[in-house]
């Protein structure tokens, strides 16, 4: 594999972002010199580049952009005045976006399996990735997310495979169009498909014709994986789609009857789900130490990849009993006085609603409490107020931070958690609005019980909540308290 010797001197703007940091670490494998900016930086990317001895600055400074760079890589949240960025323009600076950067400094002559759709792309980019891995074919991937197998979000790789996960959120002020169009996919993973990113997107219609373009361009040698439980996805990858539809070879997978790998049985095991799936008249066993339906169709579509390059059922198999799953993705932050602490992603009212069930599932005895932060775009702006409110009531109990920076929604009304709550205690679920993360943290530690499960989402840092939480729980027991995490 040959890679693009110019641009020894690389510095990053939004380096901290789950894809940039992961961009960093190629860059800093192949020998080149790696320096970023980002602010309001967290865990677990601060400690990840940390790690890996990058550095970085917080808060974007002109002065930050060393003298010597050749190269600046600018992420989708830096605007057209950020203060680097207008210094990368004076100096005459090559700038890339980080799809861009990510498809000549990483992918370029691979072939490439990207993951694309609403839901479900990191978990199933970071399981391709560790199957392929195990399957022996020294594979490279880039994932929005530290999977737990590496320990990274990305891996340079040796062998001729590459698998990342495919943004549909645009790619830099000056490239106003999805980041998957970059990657340029030999085989593409399409897992879901509904309205998100209300930043960008004034509506489905416009993110299904970006979709549809993208399942157009596919090679014809190539190959398209698609849910056809979801009605868009299935609606675009049908062979009657018209001059929309992929050029390419199609296999569904899904629950549902029409589904070319069709799954059946699902059931909650200790260590996760199993399943069986029926496909090219043969039936086969499968499990995965996640939880849920959703993540079994996210394994289910790593199967049918695995099954099409030629690999042996048996060897897949065992490759998914391996996962470890990926950080921040119903990942167990700790336990203490009896009360059990999860972490995940999901910002979304399809995200929140299955994670909720695939918890729920794995400890049906235990009481849940759902603890939402409306931090994204989307949902802190009153856009799915009352579908938070249905997808929440799959807890036992709900507390409604206040959203993340409302005064930023766009224009639109922010969403109302104190509605949200009132809504969901009108239906018969206990719910609160807190008026800080402060308060949350409060009523947490005033009404969990031993035994509780606290299942925490947002898509950022939530104020640290999840170690202040176990914190608090070890001092309410009487416990000493645990070695300070690093920020």
């Amino acid at each position: 594999m040959t890679l693009e010797p110019a641009f020894q001197r690389v510095h990053l703007l939004g380096i901290c972002g789950t894809a940039m940091a992961a961009l960093a670490g190629c860059l800093q494998g192949q020998g080149r010199r790696v320096t970023g900016t980002d602010q309001q930086v967290y865990p677990p990317m601060s400690d990840h580049l940390r790690a890996l001895g990058i550095a970085f600055h917080e808060g974007y400074r002109a002065a930050n952009i060393p003298p010597d760079a050749d190269l600046v890589v600018v992420g989708n949240v830096i605007r057209r005045d950020n203060p680097e960025a207008v210094e990368a323009r004076r100096r005459g600076l090559p700038q890339l976006s980080m799809a861009e950067a990510i498809r000549r400094f990483a992918i370029a002559g691979r072939h490439t399996t990207a993951v694309a759709g609403t839901h479900g792309k990191t978990t199933t980019t970071a399981l391709a990735a560790h199957a392929l891995v195990s399957l022996g074919t020294d594979a490279g991937f880039l994932v929005g997310g530290i999977a737990r197998n590496f320990d990274s979000n990305f891996r340079l790789g040796g062998g001729r495979h590459f698998v990342i996960e495919g943004d549909e959120y645009d790619s830099a002020y000056f490239e106003k169009f999805p980041k998957f169009f970059h990657y340029r996919p030999d085989a593409l993973i399409f897992t879901s498909l509904e309205f998100d990113h209300a930043d960008i997107y004034p509506d489905l219609a416009t993110i299904r014709g970006h979709f549809a373009r993208l399942l157009a361009e596919l090679p014809r040698e190539g190959l398209l994986i698609a849910c056809a439980d979801d009605p868009e996805v299935r609606a675009l990858a049908a062979p009657h789609a018209g001059a929309s539809a992929p050029p390419c070879p199609v296999v569904t997978y899904g629950f549902g009857a029409g589904a070319d790998c069709r799954l059946e049985g699902w059931r909650a095991t200790s260590a996760g789900g199993a399943w069986e799936t029926v496909w090219e008249g043969e039936r086969e066993s499968w499990a995965l130490p996640m939880p849920g339906r959703h993540n079994a169709l996210n394994a289910t579509a790593v199967v049918v990849l695995a099954r099409r390059l030629g690999f042996a059922a048996a060897d897949v198999r065992a490759a998914l009993v391996g996962f470890q799953g990926v950080r921040r993705r119903q990942e167990v932050r700790g336990e203490a006085d009896g009360v059990l602490v999860l972490d995940d992603f999901a910002h979304h009212p399809t995200a929140v609603r299955l994670t909720l069930e695939a918890v729920q599932a794995q400890y049906p005895e235990r009481r849940l409490w759902a603890v939402f932060e409306p931090r994204s775009f989307t949902a802190r702006s009153n856009r799915f107020q009352r579908e938070f409110g249905a997808a929440l009531a799959g807890a036992a109990r709900v507390l409604v931070a206040p959203p993340f920076r409302a005064d930023h929604a766009g224009g639109a009304p922010p969403l109302d958690s104190a509605a949200v709550a009132a809504a969901l205690e009108a239906a018969g679920t206990w719910a609160r609005a807190p008026e800080s993360t402060d308060a949350v943290l409060a009523a947490l530690l005033e009404g969990t019980a031993p035994g509780d499960v606290v299942l925490v989402m947002s898509n950022g840092g939530f104020d640290n909540l999840h170690a202040r939480l176990l914190e608090g729980l070890r001092r309410r027991a009487g416990q000493p308290p645990s070695p300070p995490e690093r920020s």
